[in-house]
């Protein structure tokens, strides 16, 4: 899987190992989920194409590289990609965010669409897709076939934690998609939950059962 990247910060594995506590209440682990979100990005953006513009200094004029072409968009997969956006809006305050509606069948475990609004012209775009959890990966896959569809061309996948089945099936289905991982996890259970995961992170996130 040459399109997977698992991070390996003391910073975001600390982190992680303060959200998988199920005594971590609905604001730290609000703040935790942004804060990793800031780490993650930090890397996965490490790449973004810049230029030399002209900017004058207190001292004097010189060139320095800015940011090239349009801005990012950030698309985070609903509901719990949301908290995530706050992370990587800090870091690029410019950038647009779009929105993919998932949710899952609670008997097949299957994503199903119910939303999907990009920014334009997204194809100009360096998209940054959220999700903390990649679990089956279904959401994932079927999410990036979206942006796809609608004209998306150069993407970025981040989760906090994945299972390496969910990890397998986006990284085959979308190998020029990369993918950024806090922690790989051991395995889905019965439920498709990630072991040793953290729970539902949307309902962690906003405080929901």
């Amino acid at each position: 899987m040459n399109n997977v990247y698992i991070l390996e910060h003391p910073l975001i594995k600390h982190k992680i190992s303060m959200l998988r506590d199920k005594n971590t209440g609905t604001n730290e682990f609000r703040k935790l989920i942004e804060e990793i979100a800031m780490l993650m990005g930090y890397e996965a953006l490490r790449d973004l194409p810049v230029k030399d513009v002209q900017i004058e200094t207190p001292i004097e004029t010189c060139m320095t590289p800015m940011i090239a072409g349009r801005k990012l968009a950030i698309v985070p997969i609903l509901r719990a990609g949301l908290g995530m956006v706050g992370g990587l809006l800090a870091l690029t305050p410019t950038a647009k965010v779009g929105h993919i509606g998932m949710y899952r069948d609670e008997e097949t475990h299957e994503p199903q669409e119910y939303y999907c609004k990009l920014p334009n012209p997204i194809e100009e775009r360096t998209i940054i897709v959220t999700d903390p959890m990649l679990a089956t990966g279904g959401s994932a896959v079927d999410a990036i076939n979206q942006i796809k569809a609608h004209g998306g061309k150069n993407i970025k996948f981040m989760a906090i934690i994945a299972a390496p089945e969910g990890l397998k099936k986006l990284s085959e289905a979308h190998p020029d998609v990369q993918i950024y991982v806090g922690q790989l996890d051991r395995c889905l259970n019965e439920n498709a939950y990630i072991c040793p995961g953290l729970g539902d992170a949307g309902d962690r996130i906003f405080g929901t059962k």
